[in-house]
């Protein structure tokens, strides 16, 4: 079966900036080089999604400007439905300056733009895209408010919503009730448990506080060691791939829009879609740059299967 996945979500032209090693506070490097791309949490997992085989349409906002039109063409060339990507007057299309450092090590600072600017009144006209989706998926590179509208739609058609809690920020009070599976990494696990992840207890007891929280399906990924899942039929650990990284920019956001496209509707077949996402970010990984780091299933099965 072929997964329609519908992202909602962030569109950012990324401009990376190549270093030897981070700055010191207070202190001034000169970059080896610099590259732009386009990029934003939302893309990359729509890309992800639609280059492993779902059927994929995205809802975000960009600006009136050249950068907006740049990362429309940037969707449309992957195939992905960009019908519901509007268009703001106001602000400007997101951005992002990522520094990189010669060991894959990278920190990002985010412009939100026309992504931070949507409104839930927006979820109003894609209602039918939602109802006909497997799985929706959102992050917080755009407002929680528009999240929740476009999830409790989700929830009203039986689709099966995804949250990235990324950037780690606190959850406005109803989002959880209509999630049904949370994605955090280690970090934004334990900003929003409370509880910092160091091994497979600490592991059990943030799913303990989640499932507390209202949410009772959990993956934490984990870095190069691997992901973390808990759901109603069991818990266990998907070790990483063994790779040598050179830009981890966005391996997270391959993992989810890799495993959006394999995983089951009722999350029956998790370990075997985690497999396949993990081996799809160790392969983003060792690329440079967002989208074009990203895998395609044939590159995927070819390196694996």
């Amino acid at each position: 079966m072929i997964n329609r996945v519908v992202v909602l979500g962030s569109l950012n032209v990324d401009t990376t900036l190549h270093i030897d090693q981070m700055p010191k506070p207070g202190e001034t490097i000169s970059a080896k080089s610099k590259t732009n791309s386009a990029g934003g949490k939302g893309a990359n997992q729509a890309v992800a999604a639609v280059r492993s085989g779902a059927v994929t349409s995205f809802i975000g906002q960009v600006g009136d400007d050249g950068n907006g039109k740049f990362m429309i063409d940037a969707l449309e060339n992957d195939g992905i439905n960009t019908d519901h990507v509007a268009v703001d007057k106001v602000e400007g299309t997101g951005s992002a300056v990522i520094l990189l450092d010669s060991q894959g090590q990278n920190s990002i600072m985010v412009y939100g733009g026309a992504n931070q600017a949507m409104k839930p009144a927006m979820m109003v006209d894609a209602e039918p895209l939602i109802e006909n989706a497997d799985i929706f998926i959102s992050e917080f590179e755009t407002p929680q408010d528009v999240t929740y509208e476009a999830f409790k739609l989700a929830k009203q058609h039986g689709v099966t919503t995804i949250l990235n809690p990324a950037p780690a920020a606190e959850i406005i009070d109803g989002l959880l009730e209509v999630t049904d599976l949370i994605v955090p990494n280690e970090t934004e696990s334990a900003s929003l448990t409370g509880i910092e992840v160091t091994d497979n207890d600490s592991m059990d007891r943030n799913a303990e506080k989640f499932a507390q929280m209202g949410i009772d399906n959990l993956i934490i990924t984990v870095g190069s060691r691997g992901a973390y899942y808990h759901t109603a039929d069991g818990s266990g650990f998907v070790p990483a791939f063994k790779v040598k990284a050179k830009d981890t920019t966005a391996a997270g956001d391959t993992f989810i829009g890799a495993f959006s496209s394999k995983v089951n509707k009722d999350l029956s077949n998790v370990e075997e879609a985690l497999t396949y996402a993990q081996q799809a970010s160790s392969i983003t990984v060792q690329r440079l740059g967002a989208l074009p780091s990203i895998p395609t299933e044939k590159e995927i099965n070819a390196e694996y299967k």
